[in-house]
């Protein structure tokens, strides 16, 4: 079975001096009953998938089946690298931000993507990972061990708390893919760089700070889809989630230490979306669902469920 938790995790890689990566593709290939190398072929194929549908979303003709959302990571990809353009953050963020969007834009014109842990937080992960193999470098190898540690992390979350927004609100389903990510941030760029580690033991728990950080920032997090579809708020929350990992992560590279361990957030996680009310758990009765605007959707599209 997958690691149910990550302290699990960090002692099989601490006994038999292997890297968390090299740790779950064991445990993958023996679940699965198939070879290493068949795992990672799979993974290099759900990378493929991240590729393609952030190039297919980033197109400014692609729309919803609704036709409520579609265009927006097209107008922000036109800003990347535009001088006169407002950038916050440089370009790289704002690439971030745009291919985030464009994974999850897809999804709701019904294209393929990779549910990353879900479809409706499926563009954090993609919109990271393809930005920093863009501009470090990192290779299909190196994207394949990130692919393995954001699994990992979100498998622990699977077991322990909840991937569906039905049950645990937003937070399970962006709050897990920004943790995800973040991890898997460190992991990549932490056994690839002059980091602040000194050992694989400390870079190992920095992965778990990192997706600590990111899930505090995210605690809470309500699920309100107007109209009861994945689009709004769900695309932004992609890109917001991204910013999320980015945060995690970079406070984990410099050093920081999140004081609560890694499964003991992913309890919170649990308890705090059990907490959740039901009218901000994907049922659009709550939130921004019934705002009068996002009711006048509900009804402009003949859908009852904001009313």
């Amino acid at each position: 079975m997958p690691y149910a938790a990550f302290s699990t995790l960090l002692e099989d890689a601490a006994r038999d001096n292997r890297s968390l990566a090299e740790c779950v593709q064991s445990r993958e290939a023996e679940d699965s009953d198939t070879s290493i190398a068949e795992v990672r072929t799979k993974l290099k194929e759900a990378l493929n998938i991240m590729r393609k549908a952030v190039r297919e979303g980033a197109d400014e003709n692609i729309k919803s089946r609704t036709g409520l959302t579609g265009g927006d990571a097209a107008q922000l990809f036109k800003t990347v690298n535009n001088p006169d353009a407002v950038n916050l953050l440089g370009p790289r963020f704002t690439h971030i931000l745009a291919a985030s969007m464009a994974t999850v834009e897809l999804n709701a014109a019904m294209g393929r993507i990779v549910a990353a842990p879900t479809a409706g937080a499926s563009g954090v992960l993609p919109g990271v990972f393809l930005t920093l193999d863009r501009d470090h470098k990192l290779g299909d190898e190196v994207l394949i061990d990130g692919l393995l540690v954001a699994g990992a992390i979100g498998a622990c979350f699977a077991a322990q708390a909840t991937l569906s927004g039905a049950a645990g609100g937003c937070q399970a389903e962006v709050g897990t893919a920004a943790a995800m990510t973040a991890g898997a941030i460190v992991y990549m760029l932490g056994s690839n760089s002059d980091g602040p580690y000194s050992s694989a033991k400390e870079l190992n728990e920095a992965v778990g700070h990192a997706a600590s950080f990111a899930m505090q920032g995210q605690l809470g997090l309500v699920c309100d889809p107007v109209a009861g579809l994945v689009e709004v708020p769900c695309i932004a929350r992609n890109a917001t989630g991204a910013a999320v990992a980015l945060t995690g992560a970079q406070m984990a590279l410099a050093g920081l230490k999140f004081p609560i361990p890694f499964d003991e957030v992913v309890d919170t996680a649990s308890r705090v979306g059990a907490a959740i009310p039901p009218s901000l758990r994907e049922t659009a009765k709550g939130g921004l669902a019934i705002t009068p605007t996002a009711k006048k959707i509900a009804c402009d599209l003949n859908l009852n469920t904001a009313l």
